[in-house]
């Protein structure tokens, strides 16, 4: 845990120190005729100074938060561990499949849970089997994809947040004008300053977010879809693997209890109900 832990420190420190650099960057390059400190300052100032400041922060720290999240849980080796998949060819390999689901029933892994899924139901044939698998490859996806798509909602937000700290500036700018007389050069600076701060700032966390959705979306389409082909492949090895080891030795002879098939291990592993 406490590696873990370290892990996703080291993980948001590094992702907050690229976020930092990329943003200071454009901004300076963004500058014309005002030096990258004062610009810097600006935007601070913006940031800490005001409602939709606080605001655009805290989704940052959001967007921070879920792109870590995402890198640690979006990954090939924890939606799909390689230990977990020689384990189950390894019981196919020594005909132990009620062992293989018990070890597959344990795990809590994306791909545990579709395996146990079509496992559960590989007494009733393959084709029944496969439709466990797809549905619960269904139900996965759309939890996984939910959580992909808090980055899509920051994209979106990101820009609108920006444009009513616009208006808000704006309105603030005009209101200096609409009082009449000499209008304060301070305040009207303010102002537009808020509102050129605003929309910069949302923009650029938006142009962070865009790109942070489709690479993560990319990404976990092509991890289902090999999950979806590897437990397609044992489900097909362990269901005629079991029907070879469940052969009767001689017509009339009944299986020996180390020859049951996956199907009959699986229906044993279930708790049984009392009547």
């Amino acid at each position: 845990m406490l590696g873990t832990f370290t892990r996703l420190s080291r993980i948001g420190h590094l992702g907050l120190v690229c976020v930092v650099w990329l943003m200071t960057t454009s901004l300076v390059s963004a500058a014309e005729g005002e030096s990258g400190a004062d610009l810097a300052s600006s935007i601070i100032h913006f940031l800490f100074t005001s409602v939709t400041g606080y605001v655009l922060i805290g989704i940052y720290f959001f967007f921070v938060g879920m792109m870590v999240w995402l890198l640690m849980d979006v990954r090939g080796g924890a939606m799909m561990p390689p230990d977990l998949v020689e384990a189950i060819e390894d019981g196919i390999a020594k005909r132990q499949f009620r062992q293989a689901f018990e070890t597959v029933k344990a795990e809590n892994s994306f791909f545990a849970r579709v395996m146990t899924a079509g496992m559960a139901r590989l007494q009733h044939g393959l084709e029944e089997a496969r439709d466990a698998v797809h549905a619960m490859l269904d139900n996965l996806r759309s939890k996984k994809k939910g959580l992909v798509g808090y980055i899509a909602i920051v994209g979106t937000l990101g820009p609108l947040i920006g444009l009513v700290g616009t208006v808000s500036g704006m309105i603030q700018s005009f209101a200096e004008l609409g009082r009449g007389g000499t209008p304060d050069p301070a305040k009207l600076a303010d102002g537009i300053s808020h509102a050129l701060n605003a929309t910069l700032v949302g923009i650029f966390l938006s142009c962070l977010a865009i790109p942070a959705y489709t690479f993560f979306n990319n990404r976990l389409d092509r991890i289902i879809n090999d999950i979806s082909l590897m437990a397609d492949d044992l489900l097909v090895q362990m269901y005629f693997a079991s029907r070879q080891a469940g052969a009767p030795a001689r017509p009339g002879a009944p299986a020996s209890a180390d020859q049951r098939p996956a199907e009959a291990a699986a229906v044993q592993a279930q708790p049984r109900t009392q009547s």
